[in-house]
């Protein structure tokens, strides 16, 4: 049996109020009041289509044994690289065996179950066991336009196998057409997009029907025998009106999540079936389709293994772990459409030296330590001798990943001083509870919610963007954990009627 041995998602924390947008830019562009419900979901400064990638790959792989994965693909639309392997990036972050097939499924919104399409069919061939296929995007519109209302950030994971299988893939069905109803060139930041009629009338309308409709042909099944049906269109009411021409019932259709987060792109065929299968039982048919330049139709029998996968996030999980703005100025700046000045410190040389980048990878991009082998110490970054002063034994450490240990923080500070897209900058250390330390900057927080002792995960972010060569370097960062409780202090220091003085230009307290 071929078919979903696991899923994940990923959404990014921060939601954009709609209605921010509009009371910004209606004054410019007033019709945009008539999608304005809800809120989108948007990168932080620091995230792209390959550090979401990442998340919703871990996600899916979680509490499974990834040196079983033979194969990666990674779909989307923005990548940030046109001349880099982009899955490359993302399966040296996940610590995947060297010796698998890695390779990008891009130019069009349904890259991501095309290159599902292709998983299953290499799964059958039985030239690979299992393959992740993992869909992405972060897609740009400007300002105080339609599209900047209905996009979103956002991405899905797929494992597909031939064992364990949570989902049967029954069969699929495609359809292909040179249908051009929004286009980007090469050398161009934003899509260009025709009148919304016509991927609406002559598009989602029609291809969509098409193709699912071919699919019942091909199975020899009907609408009855569908109980969830998943597809993207970014119009609320043509969704309902496609599912009700293909004879579904407003029970069976998944909700295009526009209220919540937007339409990711390549990624919302996958994100809706992460979200759906959130809420599969056993005995679930579904079917899911993606849209661009033609169809792909899918059809899954949901097995009694769902019950047995491990608990993760998911899409679900991540829409609720939310923090909402209305703060439409910050989303700017953090999509780079607001150009501030950044002072005098952000001229530092950023050029990455690729020859270090290649030797210290694994470190750098995957987080991996070192673990002694005589004593169990963990060090981060691995070194011929262990830093155990007890044992100092040399060249005695296996490799250790240190981004899925847990881990708390031992100190902070907010530095208003350091170049930062969202001041203050939040670093500090950080102590993983199997052992050893990390150097860490701090992400999706606020200063005021960051305490001593607090339990953290940890994130592969964008560290830095080399504009003048169009480079991104990634590191991983840390994530407070949210809605935690510091334990009671049974004594504290008390400063009343003390005084501070402060020495030099940021010198320290005396």
């Amino acid at each position: 049996m071929v078919g979903i041995v696991s899923y994940g998602g990923y959404i990014p924390r921060l939601r954009l109020s709609r209605m921010s947008i509009f009371q910004n830019m209606g004054w410019f562009a007033p019709a945009i009041i008539m999608v304005a419900q809800g809120e989108r979901s948007f990168c932080n400064w620091d995230e792209d289509s390959v550090s979401m990638a990442v998340e919703a790959s871990r996600d899916c792989l979680k509490g499974l044994d990834k040196s079983k994965v033979d194969a990666h693909y990674l779909c989307s639309t923005t990548l940030p690289f046109s001349d880099r392997l982009c899955a490359g990036i993302a399966k040296t972050a996940l610590n995947l065996r060297d010796d698998v097939l890695t390779e990008d499924f891009t130019n069009s919104l349904r890259c991501g179950t095309s290159a599902l399409l292709t998983a299953f069919d290499v799964v059958k061939a039985g030239g690979k066991r299992q393959v992740l296929v993992t869909a992405s995007d972060k897609r740009e519109a400007k300002a105080g336009y339609f599209y900047e209302m209905w996009f979103g950030d956002g991405a899905a994971s797929v494992l597909v196998g031939d064992t364990d299988v949570i989902a049967e893939f029954v069969g699929g069905y495609s359809v292909s057409y040179d249908f051009i109803d929004h286009y980007r060139g090469s050398d161009r930041k934003y899509d260009y997009m025709w009148e919304e009629r016509w991927v609406r009338d002559e598009g989602y309308s029609k291809i969509i029907p098409e193709a699912v409709n071919g699919l019942f042909k091909k199975l020899s099944i009907t609408i009855k025998d569908v109980d969830t049906l998943v597809f993207p269109c970014f119009f609320k009411t043509e969704h309902r009106n496609i599912a009700r021409a293909l004879g579904a019932t407003a029970d069976k259709v998944v909700d295009n999540l526009h209220e919540v987060c937007g339409e990711t792109g390549a990624a919302h065929p996958l994100v809706m079936l992460a979200y759906a299968l959130d809420q599969a039982k056993p005995g679930d048919r579904i079917l899911l389709a993606g849209f661009g330049q033609g169809c792909d139709a899918l059809y899954f029998k949901v097995t009694e293994n769902i019950s047995k996968l491990l608990r993760r996030r998911g899409v679900k999980g991540s829409l609720e772990n939310k923090k909402t703005t209305d703060n439409y100025l910050k989303f700017l700046k953090f999509r780079d459409l607001l150009q501030t000045e950044m002072g005098i410190r952000a001229e530092a040389p950023t050029q990455t030296a690729m020859t270090v980048l290649w030797r210290r990878r694994k470190m750098l991009l995957g987080l991996v330590g070192g673990k002694c082998r005589k004593c169990g110490t963990a060090q981060f970054p691995a070194m011929r001798i262990c830093v155990n002063p007890d044992c100092r034994a040399v060249d005695s450490q296996d490799e250790w990943e240190f981004s899925s240990q847990q881990a708390f923080i031992k100190s902070f500070t907010g530095d208003l001083l350091s170049v930062s897209v969202d001041p203050p900058a939040v670093y500090g250390m950080i102590q993983f509870e199997g052992g050893g330390r990390l150097y860490a900057d701090f992400t999706d927080c606020e200063l005021g919610d960051v305490s001593v002792g607090q339990p953290v995960t940890l994130s592969f972010r964008r560290r830095y963007m080399d504009k003048e060569r169009g480079f991104t370097g990634y590191f991983w960062k840390a994530v407070p954990v949210q809605g935690w409780t510091p334990p009671k202090e049974e004594q504290k220091i008390r400063f009343d009627g003390r005084v501070a003085i402060v020495t030099g230009a940021g010198g320290g307290l005396g």
